[in-house]
């Protein structure tokens, strides 16, 4: 395919995107129903509409969609074969919209780590990102031990067509999110509850971590997201779940109590912005001030559910402080029998222990997430201000 039919469907799909409609989401349904665009042809297409979001702090937006989409080719490429030739001042000034200073530091560092294509991250089932690595081919191990199983794919293989991912070998799932799961250190035997479990990433994981003993409750506000976790945990062969809706009510899905509650609440996405730069352009201000007092609700409302002796685990894939240290603060201001409790960063061994924990692009390669743990007396009294 020349450049110029990618340019011009590239174009159109921008032309469709919104904050309602995502881009990647647009992307997939034109590319179905356009007949003919081979895989390899549709790569490129798929290029451009992102190089378009990454860079479009340096576009002439007065210009015609196809020559915005030509200019932010281009600056990709440089930055790609030449990096210093960016400025920090510049990538600070352009690659983030001016209102997230006023939420977070926009470091140099986070803002050249923003411009670079994110990597593509696999979680191999226990013990087996060694043959994992053999059997795809193009791997590359981001550590020993259980991070021997965090495997960076560097290949051109559709991995959603291989024999490994029919049967369950490996998930896709970013170093971030797999360092929440090793951080929540969930036993054989327990009781886990992921409480926004979305699509199932983390679920799958802590039940893997569990050796599929013990029982995960996973729950959600969409029954379409349960719906992928259930196809997900049929190909991995995770069988120690339950699913059901929870929209963060404050009537529990469950009278049980758990050894362990995850809260991976739903956020601004800031950390997620190397992957999807659309979001840079769609989330606002406005949105990151609101999400901390949805995050702080559940949490409190969730913390419910914890056992005396048991862990609440918080983590967002944001870097803004109203939706981290702030929603942080609070929860332990309503809930001060649940202490801070020490962890490790996953991903480096032997780190120092800490109570919250930051993951950055810039230093892993993964998303964006914070992280904070508590844990309760054996013994307590509930004493949170769970507000109806």
């Amino acid at each position: 395919m020349s450049s110029f039919p990618t340019l011009t469907i590239a174009g159109q799909i921008l032309s469709k995107a919104s904050r309602e409609h995502p881009a990647d989401e647009v992307l997939r349904h034109e590319l179905k129903n356009r007949g003919g665009i081979s895989r390899a042809e549709a790569g490129p297409i798929s290029h451009a509409v992102f190089a378009y979001y990454r860079w479009r702090g340096w576009l002439d937006a007065s210009q015609a969609i196809e020559a915005q989409l030509q200019s932010a080719l281009g600056l990709a490429d440089r930055f790609k074969k030449q990096p210093q030739s960016f400025s920090d001042a510049e990538l600070v000034a352009r690659a983030v919209p001016a209102w997230v200073k006023e939420e977070m530091e926009v470091s140099a560092e986070w803002a050249r780590a923003l411009q670079a294509e994110p990597k593509l991250w696999l979680r191999a089932r226990p013990g087996q990102g060694r043959a994992l690595g053999r059997a795809l081919g193009d791997c590359r191990a981001f550590g020993a031990g259980a991070l021997a199983d965090a495997l960076e794919y560097l290949g051109r293989k559709d991995l959603f067509r291989t024999k490994e991912f029919h049967t369950g070998a490996f998930e896709v799932q970013d170093l971030s999110s797999q360092a929440v799961g090793l951080v929540c250190t969930p036993q054989p035997g327990q009781m886990w509850w992921d409480a926004c479990a979305g699509e199932g990433g983390k679920a799958l994981h802590l039940a893997d971590l569990m050796q599929n003993q013990g029982l995960i409750w996973a729950s959600d506000r969409a029954e379409w997201r349960l719906k992928i976790l259930k196809r997900r945990a049929a190909r991995a062969r995770v069988f120690n779940y339950r699913s059901t809706l929870w929209d963060g009510a404050v009537r529990l899905p469950t009278r049980t109590r758990f050894d362990g509650v995850l809260v991976d609440a739903p956020c601004s996405g800031i950390g997620t912005w190397q992957r999807n730069p659309q979001s840079r352009w769609t989330t606002d201000q406005k949105d990151v001030r609101e999400l901390g007092g949805v995050q702080l609700q559940l949490l409190v409302r969730a913390a419910e559910a914890v056992k005396p002796g048991g862990k609440l685990i918080y983590a967002v894939c944001t870097l803004a402080a109203a939706e981290t240290l702030s929603v942080a603060a609070a929860f332990q201001e309503q809930c001060p029998e649940f202490k801070p409790t020490l962890m490790n960063n996953p991903l480096v061994p032997g780190s120092a222990t800490s109570t919250q924990l930051w993951l950055r692009p810039q230093d892993f390669g993964g998303n964006g997430m914070f992280v904070a743990a508590w844990s309760t007396p054996k013994v307590h009294a509930r004493t949170c201000d769970v507000q109806p």
